[in-house]
């Protein structure tokens, strides 16, 4: 097994968002300001659908490999899902 941590986003709550294993920073997938970590390495399958990220928390230097990417997939295609339904409730409700 590769040195660092090991976070699964499929064995976590929330939207992809996790506190780093040493230090307790907030790690967000939606983090676009590259304040709190810098990402080392991708790793895709074969179909060059994203795998696995290597991270390296800004804070303290820990090495983070996150996995599970399909679950957030998951999670975007149910908030459709959800706009979806309320807008048929609203549409019932007049």
């Amino acid at each position: 097994m590769e040195q660092g941590f090991h976070i699964d986003l499929r064995e976590i709550e929330g939207e992809g968002e996790f506190l780093c294993p040493t230090c307790g920073a907030i790690i967000s997938p939606d983090d676009e300001s590259g304040m709190s970590y810098d990402i080392l390495e991708t790793k895709t399958d074969e179909d060059d659908v994203l795998d696995e990220i290597v991270i390296q928390c800004k804070a303290c230097g820990s090495t983070i490999h996150v996995a599970g990417f399909e679950a957030l997939a998951e999670m975007e295609s149910l908030d459709y899902l959800d706009d979806y339904f309320i807008f048929h409730v609203d549409l019932e409700s007049i």
